[in-house]
């Protein structure tokens, strides 16, 4: 039997929640320093938004909208060594709201001159965690086919691609390894997986690079865009594909672990990217569930079941479960099926 390298999960990925007060507060409990905070409220009309350090605190993203990086003081503006510190504003510390953050370490920092290394066609810098198999990159277009270095030890098997240049409307890109490299799926809407736009030039990544055809969403001439890269690493992480089956009992989807996060997102018709993790709720039969590009409350709707090692959808809801529809996922471990040691994991 294959065992993990990851015996504790929670050193690279983990959920928090707190409820808002209105004034600056230090969100701990996360258990490291993290460089990608992907927060969202749970209440109506709340937004979903990407902090990072490697763009830097208070510089946000929204993950439901196509608009441009923004500087907010007083949203996430700092990071912690056990989490980071919120200001006042309502979209992450509204007095009274309860809020949910998913946690990403990528601690080591990288820069690439593509001329000199022969590694890329264009410059490329961030933050890697190889053991865990996550990059943060930073790269400039130039309207042409150009290939980045994403810092990994390995090829990506998903990307989340945004630019982040004043005044833009473009779309967050995803690159999944199930739909291939002649699709791509936009994070902000519900639209299905298209080729109409090419994004990855017919390429897939690479152990060393990704590449980028001439996309305005990912490679407008001379803006600055921001990559999250994410490379699979067993027992701790998994990007695939499901075929439903309409059935309250629903199709098993296997990971090799008990899952701490997942993110689903039907392929072939249009609905939204629906969030589960083992914090909110957490268990089955009660597993609430947030759209990452909707702005509506979380919904208590049971949708899938966590299990010691995948998850079971047990809902017929096209958006998740339909027989004619095709799912991708992306799922991060609480912990392994079975560690190095041999121990393994228990459903909820």
């Amino acid at each position: 039997m294959a065992y993990t390298d990851i015996d504790d999960p929670s050193a690279y990925f983990n959920t928090v929640l707190w409820t808002g007060s209105g004034s600056d507060a230090n969100i701990t409990g996360v258990g490291f320093s993290p460089n990608l905070v992907f927060s969202k409220g749970r209440v109506a009309t709340s937004r979903s938004w990407f902090t990072d350090t490697v763009r830097g605190a208070t510089k946000t993203l929204d993950a439901t909208q196509n608009i441009a990086e923004a500087t907010q003081g007083t949203g996430v503006k700092a990071f912690l060594s056990d989490g980071f510190t919120v200001g006042s504003t309502g979209e992450v510390n509204y007095n009274g709201d309860t809020f949910v953050a998913w946690n990403f370490k990528a601690e080591n920092a990288f820069t690439n001159d593509a001329s000199s290394t022969s590694i890329g066609s264009i410059d490329s810098a961030g933050s890697v965690n190889n053991d865990a198999g996550f990059s943060i990159v930073t790269y400039t277009g130039n309207d042409s086919v150009a290939t980045v270095k994403h810092g990994l030890s390995s090829a990506p098997k998903m990307m989340i691609i945004k630019d982040r240049t004043a005044d833009t409307t473009n779309d967050w890109l995803v690159y999944h390894d199930a739909i291939g490299n002649t699709k791509s799926i936009k994070l902000n809407l519900t639209a299905a997986a298209g080729t109409d736009a090419p994004a990855w030039n017919n390429t897939s990544p690479t152990s060393s690079v990704f590449t980028i055809a001439r996309n305005g969403n990912i490679n407008g001439s001379s803006n600055t865009i921001v990559a999250y890269c994410f490379a699979e690493k067993q027992g701790y992480s998994k990007f695939g594909s499901y075929k439903g089956n309409g059935n309250v009992d629903g199709t098993f989807v296997y990971t090799g672990f008990k899952p701490a996060w997942i993110m689903t997102k039907v392929t072939n018709t249009t609905s939204n990217w629906f969030l589960h993790d083992n914090k909110r709720l957490g268990f089955n039969a009660s597993n609430s569930t947030l759209g990452s590009d909707l702005t509506n409350s979380e919904s208590s709707t049971n949708r899938l079941d966590i299990l010691s090692n995948g998850f079971k959808l047990r809902n017929t809801s096209g958006a998740v479960n339909s027989a004619s529809n095709t799912y991708i996922f992306m799922a991060f471990a609480e912990q392994p099926f079975t560690t190095s040691t041999g121990v393994p994991a228990t459903a909820r």
